[in-house]
């Protein structure tokens, strides 16, 4: 296996003051791989891509604990399967803690385990903090870094995903391996806390020492996006595009950002061109839950601006059916009934309302579930009501929660799609009042994005019907 640093055997776990239960060198080397794959977002054909590397440490030790670890918590924090749908991954997680108790392992490791399966129940705010209880002995322990990162994401925890990195940013020195990886996970939380100098500044360090860094692209993408660049955006996508195509997990979500800036300028054909050629082939090639929402988010943005989109929802549903009862995160669900919705496909639209409202009232410790009575339907429901035209409804519901929506997880960019729906849907009311809210709305985006093109376009639009 070829990598641009040694890959790590036994001993070299032992060395960096993590080591893992396992005589196998091979397995260790493999672990490695595929924990470098994860962090720079993509399948290494050298290293055997993740899949091929997940099998070979299977093959080289059954019963290597962390390797069923990263195995499972790949599966589940990839948000595409769930063990109350998924027995294989059911029988995977317990699997796994039954290994566990077989083996004397080191205290990092059982954390490790404790960690993916209280994920697999969707207590995801337990196994975050059970990730941090690891960093806290043991800060270079990428895995449970980049898990609690991603968890805090999904849960719109965004001080506390910055805090994350920030706590044990100093022992990533540049001896560790995948250490210029860590200034671009630390850029994203500073980022999305709005510390977008210093986010900016980490991020160009990062590619400075790895211009393939797909990561740090793509919050240089956000920085530009919240400051409404539009026009340093693109070039910025352009003079780097040769750098983050090929990582195939982020790739696609890259050019998500690109076609964005496009929508921003009112350049929809530009933008359609864009998810043409990219965004949906990776959907059709890999079929993966951040594909799909990246898919169905700029549809559904392209639709609020007038754009007809002809069948392209008719190529996303076929994805998005299997995982309409999935209810993992709340925000894909939103993004799942786009696409129901954009399709007019009446009983998937009813299956996952159904399947949502089931699931809000029995959550148990699923915190996506305890969230969707509150939160998850109103918002869905909003979604229904504006595509059926009764835009004072989808404001009725929508208003009471559009501060609470940080808590269904997603990037300030990501959640704009629901800012952008607030403000058309109060542009459309029927009633003088609650089209008032829309001049205060508008006048709250002007101030934070002074420079938006779109925004511009939707005070004229307002100006025009005599609300400004």
């Amino acid at each position: 296996m070829a990598a641009s640093t040694p890959l790590r055997d036994c001993q070299a776990w032992r060395d960096a003051r993590l080591p893992l239960s396992t005589t196998s060198n091979e397995a260790c080397k493999l672990f490695d791989a595929t924990v470098t794959q994860y962090v720079k977002w993509g399948n290494d054909k050298n290293l055997g891509g993740i899949e091929g590397c997940l099998a070979k440490i299977k093959a080289a030790d059954p019963n290597f604990v962390m390797g069923h670890v990263i195995s499972n918590g790949l599966m589940l924090i990839g948000t595409g399967s769930t063990v109350r749908l998924d027995k294989e991954l059911d029988l995977a997680v317990k699997t796994m803690v039954e290994i566990s108790k077989t083996q004397p392992l080191t205290p990092r490791e059982k954390l490790h385990v404790a960690a993916v399966e209280t994920f697999a129940k969707g207590d995801f705010p337990k196994a975050c903090e059970l990730w941090e209880d690891i960093l806290w002995d043991h800060p270079t322990d990428m895995l449970a870094l980049k898990f609690a990162h991603d968890g805090y994401f999904y849960l719109g925890y965004l001080e506390q995903m910055r805090d994350s990195v920030a706590r044990v940013y100093r022992f990533w020195t540049p001896d560790v391996p995948l250490s210029s990886y860590v200034k671009g996970l630390y850029s994203f939380g500073l980022m999305e806390t709005h510390f977008y100098d210093q986010a900016a500044k980490l991020a160009k360090e990062a590619l400075a020492i790895e211009p393939t860094d797909a990561w740090s692209v793509h919050t240089l993408a956000h920085v530009h996006e919240m400051r409404a660049e539009v026009k340093a955006g693109i070039e910025f996508m352009q003079r780097s595009e040769d750098h983050w195509k090929d990582s195939d997990m982020l790739a696609c979500h890259n050019y998500w950002h690109w076609a964005l800036y496009l929508i921003e300028k009112g350049e929809y054909e530009a933008a359609l061109t864009i998810y043409d050629k990219h965004i949906l082939p990776y959907l059709r090639d890999r079929g993966s839950v951040l594909d799909l929402v990246d898919n169905c988010s700029l549809l559904f943005r392209l639709q609020m601006e007038g754009v007809s989109v002809g069948q392209r929802w008719h190529d996303v549903l076929p994805v998005v059916r299997p995982h309409s009862q999935d209810h993992i995160l709340l925000f894909n669900d939103a993004h799942f009934l786009m696409a129901s919705l954009g399709a007019q496909d009446r009983q998937i639209t009813q299956d996952l309302l159904t399947g949502l409202q089931e699931a809000s009232e029995s959550p148990g410790e699923n915190c996506q579930h305890l969230l969707a009575r509150d939160v998850g339907l109103p918002l869905c429901q909003a979604i229904v009501a504006f595509k059926d035209g009764n835009a004072d409804r989808a404001l009725e519901l929508l208003l009471p929660i559009r501060y609470r929506i940080v808590q269904i997880g997603g990037s300030a960019a990501q959640r704009d799609v629901f800012n952008q729906l607030l403000i058309h849907a109060a542009l459309n009311c029927t009633s003088s009042a609650r089209r008032n809210v829309a001049r205060n709305l508008l006048m709250e985006r002007n101030a934070l994005k002074p420079n938006s093109p779109l925004t511009e376009r939707l005070i004229r639009k307002a100006a025009a019907i005599h609300l400004m």
